[in-house]
């Protein structure tokens, strides 16, 4: 065992000597030594029940033989920190994640790790030390939020709710279409408890992708929170990880480029947040796999939407759970050759053993779709490529409305998301205008911002079949519309983005793939010559090593790999 390192012979007596002072037995010392990354905290509603999990999780470690210590990880709740300069530190978080559970880990000679997880970059910054460290591992997330309710009891207008409804009654309040007395009862109700965000937003696109991966069991996706079948869960994981210490299987047996495939398929299948396009390449990155924007291209061209969540319908993932959750969406994509189903899995078995065992099937064709009937014939993300984004942008497009696939639209632009959000309230934003916000790339931001807070506002007001929104920045997984990200290369490099002027038309095609700036090739030369990049003062020493360190938005805004 690796702990022996720590544990065994004459000359780790003092390190005995520390590990009977935590309360150890010499029994407890002897046992494989399992590291527990416990996320909880008090300020994100989706970590805020993990304590209750790590006990679980704990319970199944010892009950197979190990000795778990459980350690913590930092976690930011994206939707507390979105529109305001919190926010920029959302992104880089999951670095921090990564490297600080790879120092835990390392310094402490673990055998296996559990990791507990659920929001936002928890969940990747998690998987990419997984794959770093290579131990034998198990993720069991914390699990999504019920979706809530907006109107009251015996109102025929009631209907489910999300934080993104929220979002959106603030534009719906500014036009008049809402009071703010209704729109504070939409607050109490819209967030019911703990859990991840109630649709497939970043988190619970993750902890799906997780599960499709092989890396979580089956149903770490889509298990309510608030369920005793969650906790059940996270005590087989604990069980699990000692299975994985004995037969010596590790993440990097598991994380194959068919593997990769498969995520991606079920990405493009579900209609998964475009910050998939960012976590994706980083997590893989850490195995050694390419993963870059044509591939998800080629995939989503190929692979049908079956799904269509929160924000892009009207389902949640409690319903996707109860229409038979991740396996059924696997299983469908096997009947169409979309799933590799000799990928090891931390069962133990291979995804198809696993479908087999569970007898993975759709239990309601209206929340998940057959592959013969489904929403659209191409997966929920597009990769676009043209004058504007030479690079790549990013584009949930099973969220996008029909009359926004293909359309030219007038540039309207911002320096930063504040001067946007100012603009949109404001009412200063019409029919066929584009908002491009720049500068707010992983160098430029610094931190790569997420614009819910100015497309829901779009939405709310009532413009979100009429107005795009174009930047270098990124979009939470709630953003619906004609949402283009991820512009590359991002406006603090050079990018065309930085170019774009007021009242320039930008053709936006997504069937086609292209984004293009319909400005002339000699007219774009003279603005280069003129062009200065606003000066931007960092006041924060993170951010500013931050930008020194990460790559571009199409590469998975990870850090430079050095030497």
């Amino acid at each position: 065992m690796r702990s022996k390192k720590m544990t065994e012979g004459l000359e780790k007596a003092p390190h005995r000597s520390l590990l009977y002072a935590l309360g150890l037995t010499r029994e407890e010392i002897r046992r494989p030594l399992v590291g527990v990354v416990n996320a909880a905290n008090e300020v994100v509603p989706g970590h805020l029940h993990l304590d209750r999990l790590a006990d679980a999780v704990k319970a199944g470690v010892r009950l197979a033989g190990g000795t778990p210590l459980e350690f913590p990880s930092i976690a930011v709740c994206d939707g507390l920190s979105m529109n305001h300069e919190g926010m920029k530190f959302s992104l880089p978080s999951r670095e921090i994640i990564a490297d600080s559970i790879e120092i835990m880990a390392t310094a402490h000679a673990f055998d296996a790790l559990v990791l507990i997880p659920n929001c936002d970059k928890c969940v990747p910054g998690m998987l990419m030390a997984m794959l770093r460290l290579n131990l034998p591992s198990i993720l069991i997330s914390g699990g999504p939020m019920l979706a809530g309710v907006r109107g009251g009891a015996g109102d025929d207008s009631r209907e489910a709710a999300d934080l993104i409804t929220v979002f959106e009654g603030v534009g719906r309040v500014k036009r008049g279409a809402m009071t703010e007395d209704e729109l504070e009862e939409l607050t109490e109700n819209a967030c019911p408890g703990c859990g991840s965000c109630s649709g497939m937003f970043t988190a619970n696109s993750m902890n799906c992708l997780s599960e499709t991966i092989g890396l979580a069991l089956p149903g770490n996706g889509t298990t309510p929170a608030v369920t005793a079948a969650r906790v059940r869960l996270a005590k087989t994981a604990g069980m699990r990880v000692m299975d994985l210490l004995e037969k010596n299987i590790r993440p990097l047996d598991i994380v194959t480029p068919k593997a990769v495939a498969n995520a991606v398929a079920v990405d493009m299948a579900l209609g998964c947040s475009t910050n998939t396009v960012l976590h994706l390449p980083a997590i893989f990155m850490e195995a050694g796999l390419d993963l870059n924007l044509d591939i998800f291209d080629e995939v989503s061209r190929t692979t049908p939407n079956l799904c269509k969540l929160s924000p892009a319908g009207r389902h949640h993932i409690e319903d996707l759970h109860l229409a038979g959750g991740i396996p059924a969406v696997m299983a469908e994509l096997s009947r169409k050759g979309l799933i590799n189903g000799d990928v090891m899995t931390v069962t133990g078995k291979t995804v198809a053993e696993n479908l087999a065992d569970l007898k993975a099937r759709i239990s309601n064709p209206e929340v998940i779709r057959s592959v013969d009937a489904p929403y659209s014939a191409q997966g929920g993300i597009a990769i676009l490529k043209g004058s504007l984004a030479p690079a790549g942008a990013v584009v949930k497009q099973s969220a996008v409305a029909p009359e926004m696939l293909r359309r030219d639209v007038k540039a309207r632009v911002f320096n930063s998301e504040e001067e946007a959000m100012e603009a949109i309230l404001g009412g200063k934003i019409h029919k066929n205008d584009a908002v491009v916000i720049r500068y707010e790339g992983p160098r430029g931001g610094p931190g790569m911002r997420e614009m819910l807070s100015p497309t829901a506002a779009i939405t709310g007001m009532g413009l979100g079949t009429d107005v795009a929104l174009l930047t270098d920045g990124r979009f939470s997984g709630g953003t619906n519309g004609a949402a283009i990200g991820h512009i590359s290369p991002e406006a603090a490099d050079g990018g065309p983005i930085g170019l774009v002027e007021e009242g320039d038309i930008i053709r936006i095609d997504i069937p086609g793939r292209t984004l293009e700036l319909c400005v002339s090739e000699q007219e774009l030369e003279r603005r280069r010559k003129a062009y200065s990049m606003p000066e931007k003062h960092i006041r924060s020493a993170f951010l500013r090593r931050y930008a020194r360190q990460v790559t571009s938005a199409a590469t998975g805004a990870a850090y430079k790999r050095q030497g």
